[in-house]
């Protein structure tokens, strides 16, 4: 028992310290409610001839993929009604950024001398940040097979001519065409910043939009209102926290000592973990985490119930630990699984903190198994080992009583 216990307390000390490493390397990003960032609110042009579930959806889809190669931590992308989308990006205080970024149509097109479209963005197989021939930033383009054939139509027919090439009907280069280019292949250059060139190629990569949008609705929301409720939080948490400590060790004394142990070693872990997946904290998430470790105390007040009965039935107090876990068993995991799919669902069907509050609660559920079953059992065993009789009387006299 006590080689069993010893090997696993070294287990468990590994975790917690890996635990503080990663919490101390990676810190958490913070959700648009916390760090604040901007809020937009688009919809499709009333131009726009047709505007599908379909062409929404894929409007979403560019969206999402240039929000991410841009690296927003957790940016809300959603459909309200027929004709409308919300963006939130954490992070983000600058409102024509957030412009670029999402409200764009990225509609690149090749001009011809009489202003009529040759060929458009459609046809890019490769868009890559690059240099001119003076060393400044540039985008180098390649077209793909059918590109190719009419970038070369382009350049030969026009040859000695200006072309001109324009983004969302506003020209940012316009070239002479010294000879035809055959292996379908340009580059835009003229005055631009290395960010502002890689934000274009992250908008010429995932394409235009399939319909243009207007914005409707543009605001920051502020961080100080971020760092008020981090506080807030940061103090309800603290307290609740140690009137749960309080409260366990109390009720069952020795016992209840350890669970109190168990329960830091509970929120070290889960708070590691989080920080590993590039979890997200956002209010609902703090939630989740305070919930979870709500339910991580009920696992061994269940646990510790079962003891003592087993310990009044006149079992010794070793055996009675064992059948205590054994019989608490059963009904833990029941509870923890139930919940366990209402996270699941919370993610996949939620968006923005909704999917924030499940990832915590599921992970926090996962951790409190753990702890309940493999900490507060290899800590119990060690001090019943060392103390049987302080342990076996504060099992009788600690916990509920019933009438």
């Amino acid at each position: 028992m006590r080689h069993r216990s010893g090997w696993r307390i070294g287990v468990i000390l590994a975790l917690v310290i890996v635990s503080g490493i990663v919490l101390y390397l990676r810190p958490f990003n913070l959700g648009l409610d916390l760090k604040g960032g901007v809020h937009v609110v688009l919809e499709a042009d009333p131009s726009a001839s047709e505007v599908t579930n379909e062409t929404m959806s894929g409007v979403v889809s560019i969206i999402e993929r240039r929000i991410n190669a841009l690296g927003v931590s957790e940016p809300l992308i959603q459909r309200e009604g027929a004709r409308r989308i919300i963006v939130e990006l954490p992070g983000i205080h600058d409102q024509q950024q957030a412009i670029d970024t999402v409200g764009r149509t990225a509609l690149l097109e090749f001009k011809d001398p009489s202003g009529k479209t040759a060929l458009d963005g459609s046809y890019l197989r490769d868009v890559r940040l690059g240099t001119d021939r003076y060393g400044q930033p540039a985008i180098d383009l390649e077209f793909d097979s059918e590109g190719v054939q009419l970038f070369a139509q382009l350049t030969t027919r026009y040859q000695g001519q200006a072309t001109a090439i324009v983004l969302d009907d506003e020209v940012l280069q316009t070239v002479k065409i010294r000879e035809p280019i055959l292996e379908g292949r340009a580059q835009i250059t003229g005055g631009m910043t290395v960010e502002e060139a890689r934000h274009m190629v992250v908008l010429l990569q995932e394409g235009s939009l399939p319909v243009p949008m207007q914005i409707m609705e543009i605001r920051n929301v502020g961080p100080t209102l971020g760092q008020d409720s981090i506080d807030r939080s940061f103090r309800a948490g603290i307290a609740g926290g140690i009137q749960v400590l309080v409260f366990i060790g109390l009720s069952y004394k020795l016992p209840g000592i350890v669970a109190d142990l168990a329960l830091l070693v509970y929120v070290m872990i889960v708070l590691g973990i989080l920080s590993a997946i590039d979890a997200v904290l956002t209010l609902p998430g703090i939630a989740g985490i305070i919930l979870s470790v709500g339910m991580a105390v009920d696992a061994n007040v269940l646990i510790f119930e079962r003891v003592k009965e087993e310990i009044a039935d006149g079992k010794r107090l070793t055996s009675a630990i064992e059948a205590g876990f054994s019989r608490a068993f059963a009904t833990i995991l029941d509870s923890n699984i139930t919940t366990l799919i209402t996270a699941v669902v919370l993610f996949y069907v939620g968006t923005g903190g909704v999917r924030g509050f499940a990832v915590t609660l599921g992970v926090g559920i996962l951790v409190s198994m753990f702890t309940a079953i493999v900490v507060t059992r290899s800590i119990l065993n060690i001090v019943a080992d060392k103390h049987p009789d302080t342990m076996a009387k504060h099992f009788r006299m600690g916990g509920f009583r019933r009438s």
